[in-house]
């Protein structure tokens, strides 16, 4: 197994770069710790490199085992001196594996034109965990794609991949698209577009969900925008106590997907 022992290796900096500048279009992701990485092999990523922390390898740690499996299948590890690797992972307190994988690109258009495509479209949702806690929803509740749009954080960085929990990995997600540009995407392919408000919209359980929808959540705090609103074709609205304002965004979504289950898995 190739080391290194220095924090001016190439290596670090690949690292560093990639953490500091998400690749915009998530064909190349970081990801931080054993269980994205397993999730990532599983998924079909092409990994370009994956780097283990010297330290354990002589535990018998998770981290030792995933990284034996992969170099098993043909994968190049490399190992990294601790403090060398507390330099190139993004995290205060290191996992102890790290990899750098390429994951498939989907274009805008085949994410709308699924059959029976439901859509999940986050607007301005500007935290990371968020983002990714939404598309983990999306793909937990049966979505068969997302969007992160106008001013959403990317759902590529390493924060919003731990908070996606493999589920970027899998799921066919976009981002750095204009909310304008998602729904003409929607509209071109066909799909009814529902927009989630805090109130005055319909009970979640009213809606028909069947055939192709198009969901858009807006970010903490504003929400949608008045625009986004009026352009979809309908609104939804989750009953809450009276002395409940909103939902985290993510929790909100979770709600309205299973809502939508409920009915697409009884067509």
């Amino acid at each position: 197994m190739k080391s290194i022992s220095s924090r001016q290796n190439p290596i670090v900096r690949t690292f560093r770069a990639l953490a500091d500048d998400p690749d915009p279009t998530g064909e190349r992701v970081l990801l931080d710790g054993a269980h994205l990485v397993r999730d990532a092999h599983a998924a079909g990523a092409v990994f370009e490199l994956l780097v283990i922390a010297a330290s354990r390898l002589q535990r018998g740690t998770e981290e030792e085992r995933v990284a034996r499996e992969l170099e098993q299948s043909g994968i190049e590890v490399v190992a990294a001196d601790d403090k060398v690797f507390a330099s190139l992972s993004p995290v205060r307190s290191p996992a102890g594996l790290v990899a750098i994988v390429r994951r498939q690109v989907t274009a805008p258009p085949l994410v709308c034109g699924r059959p029976r495509a439901f859509v999940v479209a986050a607007v301005d949702v500007q935290d990371p965990g968020n983002i990714g806690a939404v598309i983990r929803a999306a793909e937990a509740g049966g979505a068969t794609g997302a969007f992160a749009c106008g001013a959403s954080a990317s759902p590529f960085s390493w924060k919003a991949l731990r908070g996606s929990m493999g589920s970027a990995l899998r799921l066919p997600v976009v981002a750095g698209m204009t909310t304008d540009a998602v729904m003409n995407c929607m509209a071109q392919a066909g799909l009814r577009t529902i927009a989630a408000v805090p109130r005055g919209g319909e009970d979640p359980d009213d809606i028909d969900w069947h055939g192709p929808v198009g969901l858009f959540v807006g970010g903490e705090g504003p929400g949608l925008s008045d625009e986004i609103i009026s352009r979809c074709t309908i609104r939804v609205t989750i009953p809450m106590a009276v002395t409940v304002e909103s939902l985290n965004v993510a929790v909100a979504t979770g709600v309205l997907i299973y809502a939508a289950r409920r009915q697409r898995i009884n067509p």
